[in-house]
C-alpha cells in the first residue's frame, strides 16, 4: 500500500480542502514563519549504509545504489514533502538538481547533509507559505468572479515563481474562507478559525525531528525500489509490532492532539483509564509522570507520539497523570489519576460478527457476516508459547462456531478496507473452509517455489461462504480471496481488489549496531512475490470479483496499478490441487437477480448517483470559487437531500441497521478521496468548512457512531446476493450437488 510518511500526511491534510479569497487590494508581504534547521545523528548515517547494503544484496528486485537509482530517490524524495506542488518552486528543484545523481555518493560517505538541507529548505518554503495564507486573511475576497482552484495538484508541474505559488495559496484560502461562509459563519469566526489553523500547521511542523526526517528520505529511498519496501523508525517499528498483535501494555485511551493539549478521545471499555471512573472524554493531559512518586513531566505543546511513549509501560506499573477535565476552562482544578498499566487488547481491530435477515418470498434467510480489518497475530506470544496468542483466525473460528449455533444459512467474510497482515493467519483462516490442500505459492529472488499450504484436515464451515472485497483489500487479504475462488469454495463480490502479490519480512538493522545503546531501525523489505494456486498472481490485476459492485475508489491513483514502479503481473505452474466445488453456473442467475434488485433499490440507485459526482469532480479536478455558484450547487444537493429523506420515509424497507439522519445525503464539493466514497449508505453530512480537530469533540464522536449505525448499502446488497445463492442451492439439489459437492446435507427450501 502506498505509505503515507508523516510529513506527506500533513501536507495532504491541508490540502484536503483546497481554498484561498483573492482580496480585493494588495496585501503586504508577511514575514515568513522560522522552523528549526536539522541535522542528520551519526546513528542515522550508519543505518542508510547498511540498509543500502541488504536492499541491494537481499530485496526481491536487487537493485544497485548508483547514480540510476538516486536520480529516482531524488524525484521521490520531493514528491514526498511536497506531493500537491505547493511550497517549492521550480528554482528550488534546480537547485539542487547537480546533486540528482549524487545521493548514492551522500549514503556510501556516511554524509546525509543534502537530504536534511533539501528539509530545512521545504520547512523555510512552508513558513513562507503559512505567514502568506495567515497575511491573506488580513484582507477581503471577491467571491463574485469566476475563479477556479484545481481539486488535486499531485500531476501538475512545479510553480515556475514566486508569484505563481503565491496565487495557488491565495486560492487555497479562498476556498477554506469560501467553504467556512457557506456553512454560515461570519468573517470574524472565518478569520479566527482559519488563523488559527494555519498557525497549527506550523506548530505541527516544528514538531517534527531527525529522526522524522531520516524516515522520509530512508523510504523516498526504499519505494524508489518498490511500492512496499520501507524503512520504519524505531518508534515507528513498535507501533508496527503493537499493530500486528492487536495489543500493548498501557491504560486503554485513544489521545489526539488538540490546540497544544493532549485529548484523552476514547477509553477502552475494560480498561485501567474506564475502570478508574475518574476519567472521561474530552479532558486533557498536561502532564505524566511514572510511578507512585516520579516527577510530573508537563506535556503541553508536545507531540502526541512523545506523550504516547511516557503513558506506555511495563504491565502492572504505575503511571500517573495531571489532567484538565474536559468542562474545565484553561484555569480550572487540575486533578491527578493514578493508573496501573495492563495489557490492553485492541477489540477494534479484531473480528466481529454480525446477522443480516433477508426475506425472499417469505422465506427469512440467516446471512453471518464476519468483519475482519486486519490479518492479525501476536508472533511474539506465539511463539513463547502462550496458548491465548492473539489470532485472526482463533477469532474466526470461534465465531464460526457461534453462527453455527445460530443457525445462519450463509456465511459472508467482509474483507473491505483490510490491508493484509500476516501471511500466517491467511493461509490458515483459509484451512476454515477448505479440507487440506495448497493456499498460495512464493516465488523468490533465485526463482524457488515455496507452496504454502493448509494442513489441519477437516472445515469449521462446510457451508457456503462469501467473500466481500473493494479496491482497499490488498495482501493476505487477495490471498485468501484468491484461494478461495479457486477452490470453487465461496463467491467474490465487490470490486477488484488493489493488486499487492508481493511478500514482505522486517529486518532489523539493530544487529549492525555496535552497541545495545544504538538504534538504527527495521527494513519491512520485499523478498518475494505471491501465486495463486492456480499459477497466476494478485499482482498487479489483484483479484476479481464474481458478482461485481460499483468501483468507489479512485483506480487511476489507488491500488497497486498506480504505481510507476511495480512488479508486472505473470503467471507460474499452477499448484496440485483439487477444487472443492464450481460455482460457475450460479454467477449468471445471481448477476441477474442483483441486477433486478437493484434496479429498485433506491439507496443503491443514490449510492451509484453519488460515485457518478465523484467521478466526474476528479476528472474535472477543478472548483469553483464564485459564491453564487457554490449556493446553487449546495443548494441543488439539499433538494436532493430533501427529495431521498422524503422517499426514504415512504418506502422505508425496515432493514436494520439504519439512520435516516445519514441517509440520502450528499456531500458539498471538496477533494475527492482515492481509497474511495466515505458512505455507508447513500449519503453524507453537508460540509461545515472544519477540519476533524476544529469540531467540538462530542459532536465528532457522536457523527462518527451515526456513521457506524447507517445502513451499508453495499453490505445489504451482498447479503441478499448470498440470501439468493442460498435459496438456489436450497431449491436445486441437483444444482447444489453441481457446484458443492463438499456439501454433506442440502436442506429442502423453507428449512
Amino acid at each position: 500500500m502506498k505509505k503515507q510518511m508523516l510529513i506527506a500526511a500533513l501536507a495532504c491534510t491541508m490540502s484536503a480542502h483546497l481554498a484561498v479569497a483573492q482580496p480585493e487590494k494588495a496585501v503586504a508581504v508577511a514575514a515568513p514563519i522560522t522552523t528549526p534547521q536539522l541535522k542528520p545523528l551519526a546513528a542515522q548515517t550508519q543505518a542508510a549504509l547498511w540498509a543500502s547494503r541488504v536492499l541491494a544484496r537481499y530485496h526481491y528486485k536487487a537493485t544497485p545504489l548508483d547514480d540510476a537509482l538516486s536520480e529516482k530517490i531524488f524525484d521521490r524524495y520531493f514528491k514526498s514533502l511536497d506531493s500537491e506542488k505547493l511550497y517549492f518552486v521550480q528554482s528550488d528543484i534546480d537547485q539542487f538538481a547537480p546533486m540528482r545523481s549524487k545521493l548514492d555518493d551522500a549514503i556510501n560517505n556516511e554524509n546525509l547533509t543534502l537530504p536534511f538541507a533539501v528539509y530545512n529548505l521545504y520547512t523555510q518554503r512552508f513558513g513562507e507559505r503559512m505567514a502568506y495564507a495567515r497575511q491573506l486573511l488580513k484582507g477581503k475576497f471577491d467571491f463574485t468572479s469566476d475563479e477556479t482552484v484545481q481539486l488535486d495538484r499531485e500531476k501538475a508541474e512545479w510553480p515556475k515563481t514566486d508569484d505563481e505559488v503565491k496565487d495557488l495559496w491565495r486560492k487555497r484560502v479562498k476556498n477554506d474562507w469560501l467553504r467556512l461562509k457557506l456553512a454560515g459563519k461570519d468573517d470574524k469566526a472565518i478569520r479566527e478559525t482559519l488563523d488559527k489553523r494555519y498557525d497549527n500547521y506550523v506548530t505541527r511542523i516544528r514538531k517534527l525531528n531527525n529522526e522524522d526526517v531520516f524516515q522520509m528520505f530512508m523510504n523516498a529511498y526504499a519505494m524508489a525500489i518498490e511500492p512496499h519496501t520501507n524503512y520504519l523508525g524505531p518508534r515507528s517499528a513498535e507501533n508496527f509490532d503493537i499493530a500486528m498483535r492487536l495489543s500493548l501494555e498501557g491504560i486503554g485511551a485513544t489521545l489526539q492532539s488538540r490546540d497544544e493539549y493532549t485529548v484523552l478521545r476514547e477509553l477502552v471499555p475494560g480498561s485501567p483509564a474506564a475502570l478508574s471512573g475518574k476519567l472521561k472524554p474530552g479532558d486533557r493531559v498536561v502532564g505524566v509522570a511514572q510511578g507512585t512518586s516520579g516527577p510530573m513531566v508537563e506535556v503541553l505543546g508536545w507531540r502526541i507520539d512523545d506523550v504516547v511513549a511516557l503513558i506506555r509501560g511495563d504491565k502492572d506499573s504505575t503511571v500517573r497523570l495531571d489532567v484538565l477535565p474536559a468542562d474545565a476552562g484553561t484555569d480550572g482544578k487540575h486533578i491527578t489519576v493514578a493508573l496501573v498499566r495492563k495489557k490492553i487488547s485492541m477489540e477494534e481491530q479484531s473480528a466481529k460478527k454480525s446477522i443480516i435477515e433477508v426475506k425472499d418470498n417469505g422465506v427469512k434467510r440467516r446471512i453471518g457476516v464476519i468483519s475482519l480489518p486486519t490479518f492479525y497475530q501476536d508472533f511474539e506470544a506465539r511463539r513463547k508459547g502462550d496458548k491465548d496468542f492473539k489470532s485472526a483466525t482463533r477469532d474466526v473460528a470461534r465465531i464460526l462456531a457461534e453462527l453455527k449455533k445460530e443457525k445462519v444459512d450463509n456465511v459472508l467474510i467482509d474483507l473491505r478496507n483490510n490491508g493484509g497482515g500476516s501471511l500466517t493467519e491467511a493461509v490458515e483462516l483459509t484451512g476454515l473452509f477448505i479440507d487440506k490442500g495448497p493456499v498460495v505459492q512464493q516465488r523468490t529472488a533465485d526463482g524457488k517455489v515455496d507452496v504454502e499450504s493448509d494442513t489441519n484436515a477437516g472445515l469449521a464451515w462446510d457451508g457456503p461462504v462469501g467473500v466481500l472485497i473493494n479496491r482497499g483489500s490488498a495482501s493476505a487479504s487477495e490471498i485468501f480471496a484468491a484461494a478461495i475462488q479457486d477452490y470453487g469454495r465461496g463467491l467474490i463480490i465487490g470490486e477488484p481488489s488493489f493488486g499487492k502479490g508481493t511478500v514482505q519480512t522486517m529486518l532489523a538493522l539493530d544487529r549492525f549496531a555496535p552497541s545495545e545503546k544504538v538504534h538504527y531501525g527495521e527494513l519491512k523489505m520485499t523478498i518475494a512475490q505471491f501465486f495463486r494456486i492456480n499459477g497466476g498472481t494478485t499482482q498487479l490485476r489483484g483479484v476479481t470479483p464474481d458478482i461485481k459492485l460499483p468501483v468507489t475508489a479512485d483506480t487511476e491513483n489507488f491500488g497497486e496499478s498506480s504505481y510507476d514502479n511495480a512488479l508486472p503481473w505473470v503467471s507460474i505452474k499452477a499448484a496440485n490441487f483439487v477444487p472443492a466445488g464450481d460455482l460457475k453456473e450460479l454467477f449468471a442467475p445471481l448477476q441477474k437477480r442483483h441486477e433486478a434488485r437493484i434496479a429498485k433499490d433506491k439507496d443503491f440507485q443514490y449510492l451509484q448517483e453519488d460515485i457518478a459526482e465523484v467521478t466526474k469532480l476528479r476528472k474535472d479536478n477543478i472548483i469553483s470559487l464564485n459564491e453564487t455558484v457554490r449556493r446553487k450547487e449546495r443548494d441543488a444537493q439539499d433538494a436532493r437531500t430533501r427529495l431521498r429523506e422524503a422517499r426514504n420515509v415512504q418506502n422505508d424497507d425496515g432493514m436494520a441497521p439504519d439512520s435516516k439522519e445519514a441517509r440520502g445525503k450528499v456531500p458539498a464539493p471538496t477533494k475527492p478521496g482515492k481509497t474511495g466514497i466515505n458512505l455507508k449508505s447513500a449519503g453524507r453530512n453537508q460540509d461545515d468548512g472544519l477540519q476533524a480537530d476544529e469540531r467540538n469533540l462530542a459532536s465528532e464522536l457522536a457523527a462518527e457512531k451515526a456513521a457506524k449505525n447507517a445502513r451499508d448499502v453495499l453490505l445489504q446488497e451482498t447479503a441478499h446476493i448470498l440470501a439468493d445463492e442460498t435459496a438456489l442451492l436450497k431449491t436445486d439439489t441437483r444444482l447444489a450437488s453441481r457446484t458443492m459437492p463438499y456439501m454433506a446435507v442440502v436442506k429442502p427450501a423453507g428449512n
